[in-house]
């Protein structure tokens, strides 16, 4: 589906199990309790951990290191503001779908040149039952004030990903993060 089949896509899992309520778990990267503000030294750890994963996979996997894109779901599209932000010139882009930016983060970010123009695709759905669509805007909000070239787009769909948002997704790779060479 993305590039003819060209594309490599690595998709690591977080280290922190996360329940979803009926006994069902999945995975996250830091752990989250309703109320309190999140663990900055867990969230940290697990940006360090992502972070050398990355470094890992460039050298592992054929991957032209011009053209990587982060996308994040959720926590990990948290996790992926921070590693895009951070180091802008490293990525290709940033997808980030059905999470947030938190105003921690954008504080402790500071604006580089390499922002100016920095492919940005955020997406999110109007019915997200875990976050908030204002969480989203908010970001959006934020996300402005880097300089980024962003992408935003609602989709009518809850904490998930629609095959109409797959799409966007799709030509959005294809167009902005990818289209060197």
């Amino acid at each position: 589906m993305l590039h003819g089949g060209r594309a490599i896509v690595l998709c690591p899992q977080g280290p922190v199990a996360v329940p979803f309520g009926g006994g069902q778990y999945g995975y996250g990267w830091y752990p989250l309790r309703p109320g309190e503000p999140a663990d900055v030294d867990a969230f940290r750890r697990s940006t360090d951990a992502l972070r050398e994963f990355v470094g890992r996979a460039l050298e592992r996997y054929p991957i032209d290191p011009k053209k990587v894109v982060l996308a994040g779901f959720s926590q990990g599209g948290t996790m992926g503001y921070d590693l895009a932000l951070r180091e802008p010139a490293r990525f290709a882009g940033l997808a980030a779908l059905s999470t947030w930016l938190p105003v921690p983060l954008v504080e402790d970010l500071s604006k580089l040149p390499e922002h100016e123009g920095f492919p940005v695709l955020v997406i999110h759905g109007t019915r997200d039952d875990r976050i908030p669509i204002e969480r989203a805007r908010e970001s959006r909000e934020a996300l402005r004030a880097f300089g980024v070239a962003m992408t935003y787009r609602e989709f009518e769909m809850a904490h998930e990903i629609r095959p109409e948002a797959l799409r966007v997704i799709v030509q959005w790779l294809d167009d902005k993060a990818l289209k060197q060479g």
